[in-house]
């Protein structure tokens, strides 16, 4: 039987640089951010899916996807991961989970595959050398994200304590942190030409 893949879609941000929360800025095709990010951890293999969401968010949310609304406004992302994470782990049955941070709706589906069919303990994309994101963590490694044997403070420490597998992708998505309007527009202008 193929492992079972989880998602969880880091949106728990107010989106201060972009002008809204990211979660519901939109793409030129319409969709959201959200909805993005949904779609490509979906289209990858990962059932189910979790979105940690600043609190009082208000917007629609893609079918499917488990809300992990925040207890507070400008929780750091440690803590928004803990929070999506445990959701996920109430779930049974899954052996990885892909996290993606929300402001990356341009990743696809064959990144969250290859990050998914990586195996160990963790695995983080590069692509032409540079790292990105989404990246994959064995439940393990999840469950010692909530329970706190990994204190962080940054996911970056728990990927460099196990030891995090690389692996090379052919998406620019990765690499493109569309966190303000400009970083949008710089990334969709790339990935045209």
């Amino acid at each position: 039987m193929a492992a079972r893949v989880a998602g969880v879609i880091l949106a728990g941000g107010a989106g201060t640089r972009f002008g809204e929360p990211k979660a519901f800025a939109r793409l030129p095709d319409g969709r959201t951010f959200l909805a993005a990010c949904a779609a490509a951890l979906a289209a990858g293999g990962a059932d189910p899916i979790a979105a940690t969401l600043p609190p009082g968010a208000a917007g629609a949310l893609p079918a499917g996807v488990l809300p992990v609304p925040l207890a507070a406004p400008r929780w750091p992302m440690f803590e928004s991961l803990r929070a999506g994470l445990g959701a996920l782990l109430a779930v049974p049955d899954w052996d990885t989970v892909i996290v993606l941070p929300v402001d990356h709706p341009l990743v696809q589906a064959s990144s969250v595959r290859a990050l998914a069919a990586a195996g160990g303990d963790a695995a983080i994309p590069s692509f032409r050398g540079k790292h990105g994101h989404p990246v994959a963590l064995g439940r393990a490694v999840a469950a010692g994200i909530v329970g706190g044997a990994f204190a962080g403070p940054t996911l970056r420490e728990v990927l460099h304590a196990v030891g995090a597998t690389e692996v090379a992708v052919e998406d620019a998505g990765v690499t493109a942190n569309c966190n303000t309007p400009e970083a949008l527009a710089a990334a969709l202008a790339t990935a045209r030409g």
